[in-house]
C-alpha cells in the first residue's frame, strides 16, 4: 500500500485486501510476539492459567435478519472466537455506538437478544460503554464485544500442529449467514426459507477437545471470506496443500440458489455459526460423530484433507473430478455482513 491509498469497503471483506491492510498498516503499529500470531484470540499467560482474550466489532446491515440480529451476532461471534482458540468463554464486555434518533424499543430488542444469547452459553456481560453520535454519523447502531476465556488444559491447537494426512471437517452447511443478509437486502423470496446460522460453536469445540485433545490440530470459524479464506490461510501458514471434495461440502440448496442468482461463489460467503476443524486422519470419523451429536453440528461433514504440495494451494475436486484452485477472496463481495 502507498501513502496515497484510501480505505475501501473491500478492506473490511476478510479477503486479500483485509490481509494487506493488517500486515502493512495495522500490525507494524503494534507489533509484538502475541499479536504477530494473528489468531482468533490472543493467548496470555497469567500465573498458572492461560487466558484467551479477543475483541470484535459488528456493523451488520440490516440489524435484524432471519435467524438473528446484531445483538445475538455480537455475543455469539465473540464466544466463537474464544471457543475455536481452545478456550472456555468466561465473560464479555459490550459497548454501543448509537446514532441519534434510534428508537429505544429497537435498542431494548437488541439488548434482550444479546442477553439471551449470553445466558444460553452461561456467560455474563460484565462491563461496557455507550456513546451516542449525531444523526448521519453512524448507521443506527454499532456494537463492540470483547471476551475472555480460560484455555482448556487439553487444547493444543495451532497452524504448527497441522500435518499432511490430517482431515478437514466443517460443522454444517456453508454460506447461510451471508446469503440470508444479501437476500434480505435484495428483497429476494424463496419457496424454502433461508436462515442465518448465527449461533455458538462453543459446545462443539469443547467436546472435541475433551474427547480428542491433541488430535484436534486447528479450529477456525469461517466468517468474512468464508470457507475459501479459512482454507487459504491454513495452506499459506503451513506451506501445505489442501484438497476438498465439492460433493462433500454441505450446502443448503436454497442458499446455493441465492448465491447463483446473485453471482457469488458459495465458498467465499460468510458463516456465523460454523467451525472448520483440522483433525488427525485416524480420528476424523470420531471427530465427525462428535460434531453431529451437538445441536449446531448435525450437518457436519468431512470435506477434504491436508496434502504435501510443491506450493501452498487449495484445490477443489469438482463433481466431474476436475480440479479448481480456490483462492483467497479479494474482499469486496459482501460488505456489512457482520
Amino acid at each position: 500500500m502507498t501513502a496515497g491509498d484510501k480505505i475501501l469497503l473491500a478492506h473490511g471483506g476478510g479477503g486479500r485486501l483485509t490481509d494487506e491492510l493488517i500486515h502493512s498498516v495495522i500490525l507494524p503499529a503494534f507489533e509484538n510476539q502475541t499479536l504477530n500470531k494473528l489468531t482468533d484470540s490472543a493467548e496470555i499467560r497469567l500465573g498458572k492459567d492461560n487466558i484467551c482474550f479477543t475483541t470484535d466489532s459488528y456493523v451488520v446491515k440490516p440489524l435484524f435478519f432471519n435467524g438473528g440480529d446484531i445483538g445475538k451476532l455480537a455475543v455469539c461471534g465473540t464466544i466463537n472466537d474464544l471457543a475455536v482458540a481452545g478456550a472456555k468463554p468466561v465473560a464479555l464486555s459490550l459497548s454501543l455506538i448509537i446514532e441519534e434518533g434510534l428508537e429505544i424499543s429497537i435498542l431494548k430488542k437488541i439488548l434482550a437478544s444479546a442477553a439471551q444469547a449470553a445466558k444460553e452459553e452461561n456467560i455474563s456481560i460484565v462491563c461496557g460503554d455507550t456513546k451516542v453520535v449525531e444523526a448521519g454519523s453512524a448507521d443506527k447502531i454499532f456494537i463492540n464485544t470483547s471476551g475472555v476465556g480460560l484455555k482448556l488444559s487439553k487444547a493444543e491447537v495451532g497452524f504448527e500442529k497441522i500435518a499432511a494426512g490430517d482431515k478437514i471437517i466443517v460443522s454444517g452447511t456453508i454460506g447461510d449467514h451471508g446469503m440470508t443478509i444479501m437476500s434480505q437486502r435484495e428483497g429476494m423470496k424463496f419457496e424454502s426459507e433461508m436462515k442465518s446460522d448465527c449461533g455458538s460453536v462453543a459446545q462443539i469445540c469443547a467436546k472435541e477437545i475433551e474427547v480428542l485433545d491433541s488430535d484436534i490440530k486447528f479450529m477456525r470459524d469461517p466468517t468474512r471470506g468464508g470457507l475459501a479464506a479459512t482454507l487459504s490461510e491454513i495452506s499459506d501458514q503451513t506451506d501445505l496443500g489442501i484438497e476438498i471434495q465439492e460433493t462433500q461440502i454441505p450446502v443448503n440448496p436454497t442458499t446455493q440458489a441465492a448465491a447463483d442468482m446473485l453471482g457469488f461463489d458459495i465458498l467465499n460467503i460468510a458463516n456465523e455459526g460454523k467451525v472448520v476443524i483440522v483433525v488427525s486422519g485416524q480420528k476424523a470419523d470420531e471427530c465427525l460423530e462428535i460434531c453431529k451429536s451437538c445441536q449446531n453440528g448435525k450437518d457436519a461433514a468431512i470435506i477434504g484433507q491436508i496434502v504435501k504440495s510443491s506450493e501452498p494451494l487449495v484445490e477443489l475436486i469438482t463433481m466431474i473430478k476436475g480440479r479448481r484452485i480456490v483462492q483467497m477472496p479479494y474482499g469486496r463481495e459482501l460488505p456489512r455482513i457482520c
